[in-house]
């Protein structure tokens, strides 16, 4: 009988989905990046990880493969293998993503929310490594994260635990997605940053943020502020500023909540480097309780676009996903 001793990983998205195959160990011997095809609906995106998977693990063989985990947006059930909905792929409602894949590749299948996995990955192979209590954030987009406690993550009572974006910052802020006022996510996101420096372009506001943009504010993102910022921007450095603070806050409520050992910030944001982490820094100082801000590390996360990938690997990795 052939020796199960690989394990494949996939982060699905809603433009492309990533598979890798690796060792036992999580070393990587192999990866595909796919376009996900979200319009063609559930059943076709997951026969399309289906034929992902059998290439990516050619010529080794589906045999040897001891489990698949794969990191999906959410809200979804991860005992039940559920995914209940997910924003950038349309009609995934209530899709049982699990049991389509098992019964598909005839391997056990993990399924786990893209940001929790990104938090194991940083556990297993990143900054957080040996370390038993976590917090990840990620901040691009949206804000999302996950918990890590006693070395395990914290789903709680139905698999939802973790929002971290989703917490109230601000009590009478800007309108969520969620449709929460005031999240994080809503303050401090990509998203939100680009969407005050349109504000601050649509009031005449003068800023190199203009001119970069070539006078367009669609064109304005994250990443433009963040140039903005450091060619000595005015405007744009206080855009970055605030945003941060805003996380800063976050990161004091999640300390005060969760004791981690260390709390990883990732996402592209983080990119900007200190001129997200200074502020940070300094609010966590500021409002942290004592043992808190004397303890606790707070660092840039290590795996980059890796981390849902890696933490799918993980998934299987963590006693058979769970």
């Amino acid at each position: 009988m052939t020796e199960r001793d690989l394990i494949v990983g996939i982060d699905l998205g809603g433009t492309q989905f990533r598979v890798c195959l690796a060792d036992a160990t999580g070393t990587i011997i192999r990866r595909q990046r796919w376009d996900t095809n979200a319009q063609a609906g559930p059943s076709a995106v997951i026969e399309r990880m289906e034929a992902a998977v059998r290439e990516t693990v050619a010529p080794e063989g589906l045999a040897r493969v001891a489990g698949i985990g794969v990191g999906a947006p959410g809200p979804l059930n991860p005992w039940q293998g559920v995914v209940l909905g997910a924003p950038n792929l349309p009609g995934w409602n209530a899709v049982p993503l699990r049991d389509m894949m098992q019964n598909g590749l005839g391997v056990p299948v993990y399924l786990g929310n893209d940001a929790n996995l990104a938090a194991l990955g940083e556990l297993y192979f990143g900054a957080g490594q040996g370390l038993r209590n976590i917090v990840y954030i990620t901040v691009s987009t949206g804000v999302g994260g996950g918990v890590i406690s006693d070395g395990h993550l914290l789903l709680g009572a139905n698999g939802l635990a973790g929002e971290i974006g989703h917490m109230t910052i601000e009590a009478n802020g800007p309108r969520c997605a969620c449709g929460n006022l005031g999240c994080l996510e809503a303050l401090a996101s990509g998203t939100a940053i680009a969407r005050e420096a349109r504000a601050r372009l649509a009031t005449g506001t003068q800023t190199a943020m203009r001119d970069l943009a070539h006078g367009d504010p669609e064109r304005v993102t994250a990443v433009l502020v963040e140039q903005a910022a450091r060619q000595g921007d005015a405007v744009a450095a206080a855009i970055l500023h605030t945003a941060a603070t805003y996380l800063g806050i976050g990161v004091v409520n999640v300390l005060h909540l969760f004791d981690p050992e260390m709390v990883i910030i990732g996402g592209g944001v983080s990119q900007a480097g200190e001129l997200v982490f200074d502020p940070v820094f300094e609010v966590v100082q500021q409002r942290a309780m004592l043992p808190y801000r004397a303890r606790t590390r707070i660092v840039r996360a290590q795996l980059a676009d890796d981390a849902g990938l890696m933490g799918a690997l993980a998934l299987v990795m963590s006693e058979g996903g769970r």
